[in-house]
């Protein structure tokens, strides 16, 4: 049998040449990963979250391995925008891959600031809003959690950003699909979920939290169920394509989330344990539809069947 076509059609005009996605502030800006791993084999990049200025993040110890995952409070740490298009993206563009670049900021004016300036930059395929960093005290609540303040966001960008708009949603909702909605109606391409979880690690002899955020999100493993039970709600709720990210750690991982209506994957986690992880997940999910007789993944994509006896 030939190899499966992967290309997928991912919103606002779009195309990816297969839907691993290597998820933002696992993979640096891409060049770290160029030595270790083919990034010509994947469909696309995010990068690290940029703001305005360059932001420091908060001070260590600010992540944490622990059982079935990881726990971080980065905080954001990045270059700012003005650093990543003239020193970063002009090295990107080279590699060839569909770079998307994640942004936020403080306040809706300030998000619009910074993806009107990615907007002007040669060389980027889409603009990933981060409005669920589960990090941001400053925020004085995760975004995503905020229907009001969601809808300004994405509202403010929209207007000042002509790339395809991605929104990345926040799990620590009671439904996400309510979220993920106001993004639909305010003009976002598609939305990526699941960001992290808000989880706490204490240490018993000290007292105190190990980070020094108090809090951090949690990635890896132990997320999948819940991220893959958000994903397959969510895109049954919305029109646009849903990508869908969460623990995802090997082809079969990446398999489920097609499955359930994801139009994408992005790998985060796994790219720690193993650089090649995405270029992996890729080769596995082509081997993965062949073996079941496959010709296009797009035949895969939300064909999930009910549950037995109903």
């Amino acid at each position: 049998m030939a190899e499966p076509d992967l290309a997928v059609d991912v919103g606002g005009g779009l195309t990816l040449r297969n839907p691993v996605i290597a998820a933002s502030g696992t993979f640096g800006y891409g060049l770290e990963f160029a030595g270790v791993t083919d990034l010509t084999a994947i469909g696309a990049i995010v990068v690290k979250g940029l703001s305005l200025e360059p932001h420091r993040g908060h001070p260590a110890p600010r992540i944490l391995e622990t059982a079935g995952g990881l726990l971080n409070a980065i905080g954001l740490q990045n270059v700012g925008v003005r650093a990543f298009v003239e020193e970063k993206l002009p090295l990107l563009r080279e590699i060839g891959t569909p770079i998307v670049a994640n942004c936020w900021g403080h306040v809706p004016e300030e998000f619009a600031e910074v993806g009107a300036r990615l907007a002007d930059a040669d060389g980027l395929a889409a603009v990933e809003l981060n409005v669920s960093c589960p990090n941001k005290r400053e925020w004085g609540r995760i975004i995503a959690t905020d229907p009001d303040l969601t809808r300004q966001v994405v509202r403010a960008v929209r207007a000042r950003c002509r790339l395809p708009l991605w929104v990345k949603l926040s799990p620590n909702v009671t439904d996400i699909t309510s979220i993920a909605r106001v993004a639909e109606e305010e003009g976002a391409d598609a939305v990526s979920l699941v960001n992290t979880f808000v989880g706490l690690a204490v240490d018993l002899e000290t007292r105190r939290p190990v980070l020094t955020n108090g809090t951090g999100g949690l990635s890896g493993p132990a997320i999948k169920p819940i991220a893959l039970r958000m994903v397959h709600d969510t895109a049954r709720a919305v029109k646009i394509p849903v990508i869908g990210m969460g623990g995802i750690g090997d082809a079969d991982d990446a398999l489920e989330f097609l499955l359930v209506g994801a139009r994408a994957v992005q790998v985060g986690t796994a790219s720690f344990v193993d650089p090649r992880a995405t270029e992996r997940i890729a080769a596995g999910i082509a081997a993965g539809l062949r073996r079941r007789g496959y010709a296009d993944v797009n035949q895969w994509i939300g064909t999930l069947r009910a549950p037995p006896g109903r």
